[in-house]
């Protein structure tokens, strides 16, 4: 920082906003270990001669100013000026601040603005110096209280990187990007600066308890002047005077803190906030614990707290070495606290709880309840305070509040600045726990809404996304789906209840229902939306939907698909490398009523890829959706090593564009197809014999597939769905076919439209068993009707 770049006339600084500032760092016996360029040119010796000496006689600063408008003269040359005497004799253990002259014999009148910031931590350093030349404000109506000195440090004293790092914290009003540009202005300009506020009102001097010094000299003077001209003083009203500065001082603490904590609603960061703004202005050390429910965001805890409660530890916030208290008392620790500590009366009173200094024995109780580890040398000797962190009269958690020993003890006018403090606290620690419970809630019921799909069906491979709307839709509409279907086929969904909020997720979980147990039935696409849109409508006149449906028939080889008011699909062809999208005809939305729905059959290729997502990834407001659906095309084609990959690829190309505020859900499906040498179907007669010569069927084609292992269980399992079909069906056609894919796929059809039912037989009974010995020993198995008949169906899984 000391470059030697010669200083910038006055007048540019003080347009810029400022000023040269003198560095000086005193240690524990009040002699110099560190001085400034800065300090050179303001006092006069150069670093080599003021190092080691005594700072008192290196700072010719006497006759302190009380107002700036309000001085006669100054003292002779010797002394310093009041206050700033007793900052280095006497290591002031709080900020302060002040006005005086420069009395150096031989050179013209100066008058200099000083700080003084105690540094508490590992190093010999006790003391920060910090001063500037008063006239270079040139005319700029500032009194102290409005004027921050806002510097960095880039010295080569003991401490300097540790004093640097905490730059915000012994400077309350800096930021840590205000630092980090006063630092890189430091690096520029070559010496420390100041840096003045036209605006805002900075407390200095936040000696809790006593006035400003400044504001006490200056009552203390005038009182003087009085008594010399013969006029009485009013000790009370004096003493008033002081208290209503020691009140003011808190007030405007409290409201620096108000004003730093609550800018979020996360609850980690709200805690951090909260530690930082009161270390190191108000105590040394702050130990934040919250209940169990709080952290979790879950309601509010049950009952008050009790001996057994556990209480986790959420922060550590210290000015001591770094480490120190790390290893002895680990953030994320849980713990109760026994009836005889400080803590549990602040806990089950909801009051705070002053110990002016913690004793050998008090440290020994508190200390017990730490298994393996030595808290004594850490507490024992400071002063503490315990502070309630309640809302609407619950205690939410507490703080513990340490000072060190060098530093004045908590009095019964901290208690009420730590309350008052507490209270703030506790109710942005409340908000942020019910945002957080809020959050959790709408999640879990937007988790729950959406289905776990299973990546590989029968004949295709399917990959999705969803991501939740921005602050203004959390919770929202949209939804994907697949549903297995009898014949290996698959019935892909997407669809969007217009609109957010937990009402349009309650109604998208009942249309996805519905969707689920109307696709178990086999219902065509068009006649499907036509039966959703009924649904729709007798569940409210306000709700309405987009929906896509279609039906893979990886045999076949095609899509059905029937579209109602949706985004269209994209289509990417494997063979061709290309995309397009699909021109369906568009109904309208679920819940308009009265509107006819139409399904087109589209023809596809082993490996071609179908893309169906909602309008919240291709539109954005303000622009036009046909560039959104060029870009899905665009990047849909795009080749990818699995389909992870290629649903990310669509979700960077589309998802990056600003503006975006809806929920998306994205369905990609790989149709692989089944091909022609793993399906076999034969045509039944369904009279008594054929059951044999299903069994005979089976066991031939299992064994050209290499499936031996399959033939006993899956012959004994045709054996009974034909036989059933022999006994009960009123036609006397039928089909049975065998699909080799994901698993071994069964599947006897006949002419009759009624549905067998499992049922329970009674030990007599001869019949109604055979459904019974199949839901036993197929993994799984079901009915649906046909438009001809019926089909029974059951699945084994492949060796």
């Amino acid at each position: 920082m000391d470059s030697g770049v010669p200083p910038t006339p006055p007048q540019q600084y003080a347009v810029a906003g400022r000023i040269p500032l003198a560095v000086v760092v005193v240690d524990g016996d009040g002699l110099v270990s560190h001085w400034s360029t800065g300090a050179r040119r303001l006092f006069g010796p150069a670093k080599e001669e003021a190092v080691g000496q005594p700072a008192a006689e290196l700072l010719p600063v006497s006759g302190a100013l009380a107002d700036e408008y309000e001085y006669e003269s100054y003292d002779g040359c010797g002394g310093l000026g009041p206050g700033l005497d007793a900052s280095l004799n006497g290591l002031t253990s709080y900020p302060a601040a002040g006005r005086a002259r420069l009395s150096d014999p031989g050179r013209d009148r100066i008058d200099v603005l000083w700080w003084a910031y105690p540094m508490v931590g590992p190093g010999e350093e006790r003391l920060l110096v910090l001063a500037a030349d008063a006239d270079q404000f040139t005319g700029e109506d500032e009194s102290v209280e409005r004027i921050a000195p806002g510097f960095a440090l880039h010295t080569e004293f003991p401490g300097s990187d540790e004093l640097a790092r905490r730059l915000p914290e012994i400077l309350p009003s800096m930021s840590v990007q205000e630092s980090t540009r006063i630092v890189s202005q430091v690096l520029d300009l070559g010496y420390p600066v100041l840096e003045f506020s036209h605006h805002d009102r900075v407390p200095v001097t936040p000696d809790w308890g006593v006035p400003r010094r400044a504001e006490r000299i200056a009552r203390q003077r005038r009182a003087e002047k009085a008594v010399a001209a013969g006029q009485l003083v009013d000790a009370a009203d004096l003493e008033q005077d002081l208290e209503y500065a020691a009140v003011r001082e808190r007030l405007e603490f409290l409201n620096e803190v108000s004003g730093r904590i609550g800018s979020s609603l996360d609850l980690s960061r709200t805690i951090q906030e909260v530690s930082a703004a009161v270390v190191p202005r108000f105590t040394d050390v702050a130990g934040t614990y919250l209940r169990e429910q709080v952290i979790a965001g879950e309601g509010f805890p049950d009952g008050p707290p009790d001996a057994t409660t556990l209480w986790h530890r959420v922060a550590v916030e210290h000015v001591d070495e770094p480490g120190r208290w790390d290893d002895v008392v680990p953030v994320g620790e849980s713990m109760p606290f026994p009836e005889h500590t400080p803590f549990f009366q602040c806990m089950t009173t909801g009051d705070p709880v002053l110990v002016p200094r913690i004793s050998e024995q008090m440290g020994t109780a508190i200390a017990s309840q730490f298994e393996k580890r030595d808290i004594r040398p850490l507490i024992n000797g400071r002063s503490m305070l315990v502070v309630p962190l309640k809302a609407r009269n619950v205690v939410l958690g507490f703080m513990v509040l340490l000072r060190h020993p060098r530093r004045a003890v908590f009095n019964d006018m901290d208690r009420v600045t730590g309350a008052e403090l507490a209270a703030r606290a506790g109710l942005v620690l409340d908000n942020a726990r019910m945002y957080t419970y809020q959050e959790n809630v709408a999640e879990t019921l937007q988790d729950s809404m959406l289905p776990q799909v299973t990546p590989r069906m029968p004949g295709c491979d399917t990959a999705t996304r969803y991501l939740p709307g921005t602050l203004l839709g959390r919770v929202g509409g949209d939804w994907f789906d697949t549903v297995k279907l009898p014949g290996s086929r698959t019935a892909l969904v997407v669809g969007d209840v217009m609109g957010h909020g937990l009402n349009s997720a309650a109604m998208m979980g009942q249309l996805r229902t519905a969707v689920q147990t109307m696709a178990a039935l086999d219902l065509p696409p068009e006649q499907l939306l036509r039966n959703l849109d009924d649904l729709a409508q007798r569940l409210g006149e306000h709700y309405l939907a987009t929906c896509l449906y279609a039906v893979y028939d990886p045999i076949r080889g095609e899509l059905q698909m029937a579209n109602a008011g949706h985004v269209p699909p994209v289509i990417v062809r494997a063979a061709e490398g290309r995309s397009e999208l699909l021109e369906l005809p568009t109904g309208a939305p679920i819940g308009v009523g009265g509107v006819p729905f139409e399904s087109v059959r589209v023809p596809v290729g082993p490996g071609d890829r179908l893309v169906m997502c909602t309008d919240g990834l291709v539109e954005v407001r303000g622009e036009d959706i046909g560039v959104g659906l060029a870009t899905l095309c665009e990047s849909a084609a795009h080749p990818a090593a699995s389909m992870d990959d290629a649903c990310d690829t669509i979700i960077r190309a589309l998802n990056t564009r600003g503006g975006r505020k809806d929920d998306v859900a994205l369905l990609m499906a790989r149709l692989n197809g089944i091909a022609d040498e793993s399906v076999a179907v034969w045509e039944l007669s369904l009279e008594p014999l054929e059951a044999a010569r299903a069994r005979r069927l089976v066991r031939e084609q299992l064994t050209s597939w290499g499936l031996g292992d399959l033939r006993e269980t899956a012959e004994l399992l045709v054996s009974e769905v034909v036989t059933n079909a022999v006994r009960h069906a009123s036609g006397r056609r039928g089909q049975l076919r065998l699909v080799r894919a994901e698993s071994l796929l069964c599947e006897v059809a006949d002419e009759d439209h009624t549905l067998p039912t499992l049922l329970d037989s009674r030990p007599s009974d001869e019949v109604g068993r055979g459904l019974r010995v199949v839901s036993r020993l197929a993994r799984e198995w079901g009915t649906s009707r046909t438009t001809d008949g019926k089909t029974v169906w059951f699945e084994l899984a492949l060796p």
